[in-house]
């Protein structure tokens, strides 16, 4: 699962706009969720300062309702709340949380928003950078404070409750949902072609300035090649996802550590899978479900995708580069000419 770190962009919307941009278009851009957002939308009528302050008051609306970041925000008041009582939150985030629950239960675990503690202690969390490795006893400790079997959601009146101490980490799906409210607001308020794009998280409306299908570019898994693109897709009123180990990572004595922590095993993982976007219609989903494929690996985790339908892009490292491999539902938005 992901820590919440700045400036991870796993996609890179290069073909989406060119620098001729229709001037009906606005364009948009700011810092979110320790990430960037850029957001290119064609709003008729709208004026470009009002559209801009409307979509920073729902950024920062998730980032109260979400964040691990800020101490007062719903989730941290909720982590540090006693155990076995019902804890008053937002509609939204007992949504993001019940998404959240159901993905792990379609993943067997490998998506588990209770990792928190995990991610604190190797490195990647609010708690800071760490020097060395956790030692085996101390990733077992953190463990027995993750299990989001012990999580409860309940609705209308929204609430949250943990049956004992835990840690919940959003980082790994509300990125997604912060695509998905601003998706919401812009169509709500009249804008007829958008791209909204959250540290990479995309999700699009309309026609792009071209006047065609948006196309977003998956970026090469290489720290090295900076912004090389390894595929085209199109991207029809959907919403696309990469989750990937190849930015964000530590070095402890020489050995690499991924981002990725595996909540089954509390330690990161250690497979070939480089990165993995799915597609969805919902930024939420497919977040949430480029990371459960990511933890699972190039093996267990397309096994899922095919048997679930879903629209999944793999790059699994070789030797002598990367070896792609696709769902079926995902052939309809690959392109074969970058």
């Amino acid at each position: 699962m992901m820590g919440d770190h700045p400036a991870f962009a796993l996609l890179l919307c290069v073909l989406a706009v060119g620098c001729n941009q229709t001037p009906s278009y606005d364009r948009i851009d700011g810092a979110t969720m320790g990430t960037y957002y850029q957001i290119t939308a064609r709003c008729p009528g709208a004026e470009t300062d009002d559209l801009q302050a409307r979509v920073i008051t729902e950024l920062a609306a998730v980032n109260r309702q979400m964040s691990t970041y800020d101490g007062n925000s719903e989730l941290s008041l909720f982590n540090h709340a006693p155990e076995s009582i019902w804890f008053g939150v937002s509609a939204e985030l007992v949504a993001v949380v019940d998404a959240a629950v159901a993905i792990s239960e379609l993943s067997g675990g490998a998506f588990d928003i209770t990792v928190g503690p995990l991610i604190n202690l190797w490195g990647f969390g609010p708690d800071g950078i760490v020097d060395a490795a956790p030692t085996a006893g101390d990733v077992e400790k953190a463990r027995t404070r993750v299990g989001i079997q012990h999580l409860e959601t309940r609705s209308p009146e929204p609430a949250l409750r943990k049956s004992k101490a835990l840690y919940l980490d959003l980082s790994a799906i509300a990125k997604g949902h912060g695509v998905d409210r601003v998706a919401t607001m812009l169509e709500g308020y009249g804008c007829s072609d958008f791209l909204v794009d959250i540290g990479g998280e995309v999700r699009s409306h309309g026609r792009s300035p071209r006047r065609s299908t948006w196309r977003v570019g998956i970026e090469v898994p290489d720290p090295q090649l900076m912004g090389g693109v390894q595929k085209v897709i199109s991207l029809p009123d959907m919403a696309v996802a990469t989750s990937g180990d190849y930015r964000n990572y530590l070095d402890f004595d020489g050995e690499r550590f991924s981002h990725t922590i595996d909540p089954r095993t509390g330690y990161p993982v250690q497979h070939l899978l480089a990165s993995v976007s799915v597609v969805c219609s919902s930024a939420m989903w497919a977040d949430g479900l480029a990371t459960a494929l990511n933890v699972l690996g190039p093996e267990l985790g397309y096994q899922l995708a095919l048997s679930e339908d879903l629209a999944a892009y793999f790059l699994i490292r070789q030797a002598d580069g990367f070896e792609e491999r696709y769902t079926p539902a995902m052939q309809a938005y690959l392109e074969t000419q970058p």
